[in-house]
């Protein structure tokens, strides 16, 4: 009798859960905490406003940019009581910067889907104070612990426009895979989007990736602010 075709591998994990709106993740240089509309004033200082500087920040976004703090201050105060996206509020809490104790960026958990174990982690919004800095390493690292280790999920993902290669360069150095690109995927603010979409499998992050992060984001990997050892060669020592 001819052997049955592969369907697929029986998954024998459970379902995931939701992540709380009471959820707060601290991590050494940043904390994660619900956004909310006390943000509004420190974030509209680093990503709102006419400076070219700030609107650029928008170019890829669906939204923005928001020259008016009426504005703005409306729209965090309706992302503040969203569930799916669920928006966190990036706070610097490194000692030796200017912005210690400020909103200087957001990220969310958004996609949502606990019955096939996957999410993803969009709407990133990064100020010129919290790019290049270990927060933006440490930021995506909680979040991605999080949804793996305390909510149970099996994959995060990760989406940009296809032609943000800064978001994607990003998002390959902290540890996603390229997967495709979905082409004129969206329309977004009157253009073709083309997205790009890469992903982190749990077992990837439990036999490398976690422990890459974590090696990097040690205080001992720094000195007066410096890397010592990149996350590149980090991943060349912990080998496959």
């Amino acid at each position: 009798m001819a052997a049955s075709p592969t369907i697929g591998e029986i998954v024998s994990l459970s379902r995931a859960q939701l992540p709380s709106p009471k959820t707060r993740l601290q991590g050494r240089t940043v904390t994660l905490e619900r956004l909310g509309l006390q943000h509004a004033p420190d974030l509209f200082a680093v990503i709102g406003g006419t400076e070219p500087s700030n609107t650029s920040l928008w170019d890829f976004m669906p939204d923005g940019p928001y020259p008016d703090y009426e504005e703005f201050a409306a729209t965090i105060s309706l992302r503040a009581e969203s569930t799916d996206p669920l928006f966190f509020a990036v706070i610097d809490t490194n000692n030796t910067t200017a912005h210690r104790g400020k909103a200087v960026g957001y990220l969310t958990l958004m996609r949502i889907t606990p019955d096939h174990l996957f999410l993803e982690i969009g709407h990133v919004m990064f100020s010129a104070a919290l790019q290049r800095t270990t927060g933006v390493t440490e930021a995506v690292y909680l979040l991605a612990e999080h949804a793996f280790h305390d909510l149970g999920y099996r994959r995060v993902e990760w989406k940009c426009n296809a032609l943000h290669v800064r978001s994607r360069r990003a998002a390959e150095r902290l540890g996603f895979v390229y997967e495709g690109t979905f082409r004129q995927h969206m329309v977004v603010k009157g253009r073709n989007r083309d997205t790009a979409w890469l992903a982190i499998l749990r077992d990837d992050w439990e036999r490398r990736e976690k422990g890459v992060l974590e090696k990097w984001l040690d205080e001992g990997n720094f000195e007066q602010g410096a890397q010592k050892k990149s996350l590149d060669e980090m991943r060349a020592d912990w080998g496959s």
